[in-house]
């Protein structure tokens, strides 16, 4: 028997961590934990409003979190009737006008603009309207010449979301390292005890999901001591990457089980370290599947890859991945062309069934283990 969201959540809470870091297969309840850890920090109002309490210590006060309920608080208005220029629009709540109201105040638009066309188009441009309570884009070519208003790509609308919540976070760090509190420019995070963070990297190429990782674990870094963070995502590759950069954390894999319920297994040594080569191994075997030259040598990285990902989620024989249909003739094919010793067997052009064998066995692991898989 497991545990509740509720129960993780506040295992996480009681942990008393500076960082912590969790790994979970999509559909695993990463994001509904986000919320039950939201409501267990900074519990709603009577009405339910989100992002309000009656206590002087309101959820947005105590915690910041990012997760995709943060991008359903922002919707697109394309006007079809009057055929008006497309416009992003912040729902409005008294979160959401806490927010705009103090980016506005502190001037931080051009930050946003900023973070945002790093991780975009640095020709893509957000307006903000004077109140903040809506965004326009537009591709701005240099020579005086705009597009116009446009609609952007849901990934571009991820990663502007996402450059919102960064601006904020970063101010609320450089506002709490000012020592004395009456020195800050704003006193509206004085207490700010936690940040979650669920997912920022679903529309990001690897080099630039790379980049945001380095730069969430450098700003983490400067934080005060007392802010405390919990991370989550499904990709190997931002996990890897924050493991690597930070030294003073702990990690788990959250797990549902049969029952439903859930458990919160922490991961030691090795197991948090070969993420990003699992990436390099998946993407060689899919160019070679794809060219239609999957030679013998395949079969051992493909091996390679069954035995990190048995590694990482704590089987005690990678054999258990195979599809239990054919487990023993798949796994006899793999251990023939892994270690064939025999001259008469150093062929280089495996036979069409065996090439077959290897994109089967690389959709299994994505299908059924399918930590690679995007939101």
């Amino acid at each position: 028997m497991g545990k509740t969201l509720a129960e993780v959540a506040k295992q996480l809470r009681d942990a008393d961590k500076k960082v912590q870091l969790i790994y979970a297969f999509n559909g695993m309840g990463k994001t509904r934990l986000s919320r039950e850890f939201k409501q267990l920090v900074a519990p709603k109002n009577e009405d339910g409003e989100e992002g309000a309490t009656d206590q002087p210590a309101s959820s947005r006060s105590k915690i910041l979190y990012y997760s995709a309920f943060t991008e359903d608080l922002f919707y697109w208005d394309n006007d079809l009737t009057l055929d008006a220029a497309p416009r992003l629009r912040i729902q409005p709540n008294s979160f959401t006008d806490w927010l705009l109201a103090l980016l506005r105040e502190l001037g931080q638009d051009g930050n946003i603009v900023r973070y945002f066309q790093r991780y975009a188009n640095d020709k893509l441009t957000p307006h903000f309207s004077e109140d903040f309570s809506e965004v326009t884009f537009s591709l701005e070519r240099g020579d005086d010449e705009s597009s116009g208003n446009i609609k952007i790509s849901k990934g571009e609308e991820s990663n502007f979301i996402w450059s919102v919540f960064y601006t904020l976070l970063d101010q609320a760090i450089s506002v709490l390292n000012v020592a004395e509190p009456e020195d800050r420019e704003t006193r509206q995070f004085d207490q700010l005890e936690y940040v979650f963070i669920d997912d920022p990297v679903s529309s990001l190429d690897e080099n630039h999901l790379i980049e945001l990782a380095v730069n969430l674990a450098g700003m983490i870094k400067t934080s005060p001591p007392n802010l405390k963070f919990i991370i989550t995502t499904h990709s190997p590759l931002f996990y890897n990457v924050v493991y690597n950069e930070l030294n003073s954390k702990i990690c788990y894999l959250l797990e549902r089980l049969e029952d439903g319920t859930f458990a919160l297994v922490e991961k030691k040594g090795d197991s948090n370290k070969s993420f990003s080569y699992h990436l390099h191994l998946r993407k060689t075997l899919e160019q070679a599947i794809a060219a239609n030259q999957v030679e013998r040598y395949h079969f051992t990285l493909l091996r390679n890859l069954y035995e990190k990902t048995a590694s990482f989620l704590g089987y005690p024989q990678w054999s258990e991945l195979l599809p239990d249909d054919k487990q023993t003739y798949l796994n006899r094919i793999i251990q023939f062309t892994s270690h064939s010793t025999l001259s008469n067997e150093a062929v280089a052009e495996p036979t069409p069934q065996e090439k077959q064998t290897v994109k089967f066995l690389l959709d299994n692991l994505i299908d059924n283990y399918s930590y690679w898989q995007q939101n």
